[in-house]
C-alpha cells in the first residue's frame, strides 16, 4: 500500500481528534469515547507494521516538520511581520542569531535527519550489501564450516545441512545459534555500526528476504534479475556438498578465496548476463550509429 493511500484515511480522524477538544462543547467523557473509537478503527484497519512505521512518520511530518518550515518561511520571508510576533523581537529572528543563515541551514538539515536522504539511503544500502556479504562469507566459512566453529559448526551441520535439496524455508532452518551468527549479525551489525535509517534497514531486510526466497527455492526458472540464477546455483551446490564451498551470497569472495563449487564463479554469471541481454551487440550497434552520425556531420560541413 502506498504512503498516500495509507495516510488519506488517517487525516480526517486525526484532525477531528485534535480539533474536538477545542471546537466543541462535548463533555470530556464523550471526547474519550471518540478517541477510543478512532484508535480502535485505525488499529483494525491497518497492520501493526503500518501503524508503527507510517503513524509516527505522518504525525511527526504534519505536526512538527511542516509547521516548522512554515514558521521559518515566515521568519525569513516576512521578517518585518515576524519581528512583531517574536518574544525576543529582532534578536529572535533565526538569520540574526550567531552563525546567520549557515547556522539555520545546519539546524534544519540536522532536524530533518529522521527522513532518509536519497543519497545517504543509496550509499548505506551499498555499504549494507557489501558488509553483509563480507561478514556472512567469513562467518559461514570459518565458524559454521571451519575448525574454529566447534559445537556451532556441528549444530549447523545437524540442522541446516540435514537438507541437501533446498526449498525456500531451508534458508531459515538452522539452530538458533548458527542462525544468529549467519543471518542476523551480518544484517544487523552494519546497520548499527553505520547508523542506518530505519527505512534503509527495512529495505535491506526486504532485499535479503527476496534473495533467500529465490536462491533457496530450488527452481531453475527465476525472475530475470542479474546474478539471481547464479546465486541460486551456488546455493544448490553448497547444499548438495553439505557445505564444502560457496559460502558467500554473491560469490565474489568465493572466487577470490578459491572456494567456488561447480566449476562456475561470479565471472561466468556476469558473462551469461552480458550474453543474455546482448550487451555487446547493443554496444556495437550504438557505436555504429554514432559513427554514421559523425560522418554525416562531417560531410555537411
Amino acid at each position: 500500500m502506498s504512503l498516500s493511500a495509507l495516510l488519506t484515511p488517517l487525516t480526517l480522524p486525526l484532525a477531528s481528534l485534535f480539533a474536538i477538544p477545542f471546537l466543541s462543547s462535548w463533555s470530556t467523557s464523550l471526547n474519550l469515547v471518540f478517541i477510543s473509537l478512532t484508535w480502535t478503527t485505525l488499529a483494525l484497519s491497518y497492520s501493526p507494521l503500518q501503524l508503527e512505521f507510517f503513524g509516527p512518520l505522518f504525525l511527526r511530518s504534519t505536526l512538527y516538520l511542516l509547521p516548522s518550515l512554515l514558521f521559518l518561511a515566515l521568519d525569513t520571508g516576512v521578517p518585518s511581520l515576524a519581528v512583531e510576533l517574536k518574544a525576543q523581537g529582532e534578536r529572535g529572528l533565526p538569520a540574526h542569531q550567531r552563525g546567520g543563515g549557515r547556522k539555520v541551514r545546519n539546524v534544519v538539515r540536522w532536524s530533518l535527519n529522521h527522513l532518509p536522504n536519497p543519497w545517504k539511503l543509496a550509499k548505506h544500502l551499498g555499504i549494507g550489501v557489501v558488509a553483509r556479504n563480507v561478514l556472512q562469507y567469513y562467518i559461514h566459512r570459518d565458524l559454521l564450516h571451519g575448525g574454529a566453529g566447534g559445537a556451532i559448526a556441528r549444530l549447523h551441520q545437524e540442522w541446516h545441512h540435514s537438507i541437501t535439496a533446498p526449498y525456500s524455508f531451508t534458508a531459515a532452518y538452522d539452530h538458533p545459534l548458527p542462525y544468529l551468527l549467519h543471518r542476523f549479525i551480518p544484517l544487523y551489525v552494519p546497520a548499527v555500526a553505520f547508523r542506518f535509517h530505519l527505512t534503509t534497514y527495512l529495505i535491506m531486510i526486504a532485499l535479503t528476504s527476496l534473495e533467500e526466497l529465490f536462491t533457496y527455492s530450488g527452481y531453475n526458472i527465476l525472475p530475470s534479475t542479474i546474478m539471481l540464477r547464479g546465486m541460486a546455483r551456488r546455493v544448490d551446490a553448497h547444499m548438495r556438498s553439505r557445505g564444502e564451498g560457496n559460502y558467500g551470497p554473491l560469490g565474489v569472495l568465493d572466487w577470490v578465496n578459491g572456494t567456488t563449487l561447480g566449476g562456475r564463479d561470479v565471472t561466468d554469471d556476469l558473462g551469461d548476463e552480458v550474453e543474455k541481454h546482448h550487451v555487446e551487440d547493443r554496444a556495437s550497434g550504438m557505436a555504429n550509429k554514432l559513427k554514421s552520425k559523425a560522418k554525416k556531420g562531417n560531410s555537411r560541413s
